[in-house]
């Protein structure tokens, strides 16, 4: 019986066989832009392919040098480069898969001084000024488009992607907001459609019989984007000029509307594709927040023709495999994080994956079988010791858990009780069925001590972190609430709270005590999301929130709250602090906490805040007592200190993960 029939079963869309109907979106990982690294592209890409990803889309290769993402960025422009792609595209077709190059132009998305965009603009997310187009450029750069489609076939790709979407060159002619030209290429919507057109039209009179994808963004979120009515005459023309399956794009990247953190609600935007499928008869592709199989069979059963999940695929490349197979419950669930994968690419560092380091690491954190018969311990089971067990056992080795606690979790089980965190429990559910099937030996409501490890040749100690006390005056009050009693609801929080620390695990406990649930609809409501029927661009006036609790966050440094937070997600943390009415001081001086409420200073003017609870969000201590113990008694087996116990930081899971993986990848 093959299990999710719809996504796991092979299909030809769009002219193309695939061995299932997923597709692997497109995203730059940081190997595409030096040629040193084609054969880690190669393995990361094959790896996925053997997995079961029907279509792997590339990340963005540039067709000029106008259009590079950074200096010397990915492109595909000279017979060099596709030379060298043919070890890609050998290695996906070796695992029965297809895989399509994505063109893009970067326009005023740049990293460059000699970005170009339509018009003479400058993005709020780069640091350099876009010079205009001339008219003869705009025809070079579709003539660059062709030659880069016709390279990408010479180097053995089944097809291309036209980006078309995200805020790049190609949106930036479509929209009234970086479009301000008078001659043939704006000052009209169907004017501002030429170039796109144009682009799709060459390239299937250049290559007749050769896939194309284009990416649509069937909602921009900005004010003066397309209107619905824009989008579909565009989808036409697309469709007319010879695309063979248009793709879901969501957003421009200077929006201020999260599309893919974790908050995101599951398939949030996938109404729009369903939309637009109504009205074309070329295959449409989903994307946006689908990480389930569950969740993509439904779409292909509501008629979408395809289900792009880029970052599910960095998680666990088998995803569509262990589908077919009936063993969803192995999945290593992407929880929409972005701390590994977007946050590194926006730092131009290589991206991996969170939940697994070894995305995009493939020939370098190697989990190869071992010859050993060595007894592993690992004690914690919290992110670092649940990678460590789990990588350790995947190789052979004999492994046992010790927790002190009933659960596995550490952490995440408080990081799972975060609203708009709650894919933190996909990860818990990953590591609990893969140690079941692995058959490590998981010993929960157990205090490890010297004797119970002794035999054991390797002990990792993994104990994590204890919420840190600050040295206040009247700390041991009864309105003072430890943030692990806060979360968890062991301690009953009241009305009017302060919340001491501004970091990220701040922010998280004051979302928490502020908010109330909130359907799909009541949450777009709140980010301003509308028909773009309606209003251009698909974004208004956000809903104001009814806050549960009046909160305070505060924190001693004098500077913005926030600034900690990661770089591509941060943001959307901060607007909803604010939007839920949180009331934020910083430059803060604790002084004493009594009947009366929380006594500070801000800017050195006391003044007492009238609060029923203080919860402490102070940072951590690293629990090491064990390791300690067994260093200094001589003991005789390895011992390895990793994760929270190691260094203490904010619920730091991406370093805890990737450290458990690679020392089992050492043991």
């Amino acid at each position: 019986m093959t299990h999710h029939p719809l996504l796991t079963s092979p299909a030809v869309v769009g002219g193309l066989e695939l061995q299932s109907r997923t597709v692997m979106g497109s995203m730059h990982t940081g190997l595409e832009d030096r040629p040193w690294h084609v054969d880690e592209l190669a393995a990361y890409f094959a790896e996925r392919a053997r997995g079961g990803a029907g279509l792997i889309v590339t990340g963005g290769y540039a067709p000029n040098v106008r259009g590079w993402l950074l200096p010397f960025g990915s492109q595909m422009t000279t017979r060099m480069n596709a030379h060298r792609h043919q070890r890609v595209t050998d290695a996906v077709h070796e695992h029965g898969g297809k895989i399509a190059l994505q063109l893009l132009h970067a326009g005023r998305y740049g990293y460059t001084p000699f970005s170009v965009s339509a018009s003479a603009t400058q993005s709020p997310i780069t640091p350099f000024k876009a010079s205009a187009m001339s008219g003869r450029m705009v025809e070079r750069t579709i003539d660059d488009f062709v030659d880069s489609a016709r390279l990408a076939r010479k180097a053995g790709y089944d097809g291309i992607e036209v980006m078309g979407s995200e805020g790049y060159l190609i949106n930036q002619f479509l929209a009234a907001r970086t479009n301000r030209r008078t001659d043939k290429w704006g000052g009209s919507a169907e004017a501002r459609m030429r170039f796109p057109v144009e682009i799709v039209r060459r390239i299937r009179q250049e290559l007749p019989d050769f896939f194309v994808m284009y990416r649509m963004s069937l909602l921009d979120l900005l004010p003066d984007g397309q209107t619905w009515d824009e989008t579909v005459e565009l989808a036409h023309l697309i469709e007319e000029a010879g695309a063979s399956v248009i793709n879901t794009g969501i957003g421009w990247h200077e929006a201020r509307v999260p599309t893919i953190v974790t908050s995101v609600p599951r398939a949030a935007f996938a109404d729009v594709t369903l939309r637009l499928k109504g009205e074309i008869s070329i295959p449409v592709c989903a994307s946006n927040r689908i990480n389930t199989p569950e969740v993509a069979e439904s779409l292909l059963a509501q008629g979408i023709d395809l289900v792009s999940m880029a970052r599910p695929f960095l998680a666990d490349p088998d995803f569509v495999a262990k589908a077919r197979e009936g063993r969803g419950d192995e999945i290593n669930t992407c929880i929409g994080c972005n701390q590994a994968c977007l946050d590194h690419t926006f730092r131009a560092k290589r991206a991996s994956c969170l939940v697994n380091p070894r995305a995009c690491h493939e020939t370098t954190l190697v989990l190869s079988p071992t010859r050993s018969a060595k007894r592993v311990a690992v004690v914690g089971g919290g992110p670092a010791g649940l990678a460590t067990a789990v990588s350790a056992a995947e190789r052979g080795l004999d492994v046992t858990l010790f927790e002190a606690g009933d659960e596995i979790g550490g952490q995440f089980r408080l990081a799972m009780q975060i609203p708009g965190k709650e894919e933190f429990a996909e990860t818990l559910r990953y590591y609990r069925r893969r140690m079941e099937v692995l058959g490590v030996n998981v010993k929960l409501s157990t205090r490890a001590t010297p004797e119970l490890l002794s035999g054991y040749d390797e002990v990792v100690i993994a104990t994590g972190v204890a919420p840190r006390t600050p040295q206040i005056a009247g700390i041991d009050h009864p309105k003072v609430v430890s943030y692990p009693d806060a979360i968890t609801g062991r301690v009953p929080v009241g009305a009017r709270v302060a919340v001491i620390g501004a970091g990220g695990i701040g922010f998280d406990v004051a979302e928490l005590l502020a908010h109330r649930e909130e359907t799909l609809e009541e949450w777009k409501a709140h980010w301003g999301v509308t028909d773009p029927a309606v209003v251009r661009g698909g974004v208004t006036d956000k809903a104001p929130r009814d806050p549960a609790r009046e909160v305070w966050l505060l924190q001693r440094k004098d500077e913005t709250q926030g600034k900690g937070l990661g770089k591509t997600s941060g943001w959307v943390h901060r607007a909803v602090v604010k939007d839920l009415g949180v009331q934020q001081l910083s430059g803060v001086t604790y002084h004493l906490v009594d009947d009366a409420g929380l006594h500070i200073s801000v800017d050195g003017v006391p003044r007492v805040l009238d609060v029923d609870s203080v919860v402490l969000c102070a940072g951590q201590e690293s629990v090491r007592e064990l390791h300690d113990e067994l260093a200094g008694s001589g003991f005789p087996g390895r011992l390895h200190l990793i994760g929270g116990a190691d260094v203490a930081a904010e619920l730091d899971a991406k370093r805890a993960i990737k450290q458990g993986t690679e020392l089992a990848a050492a043991l």
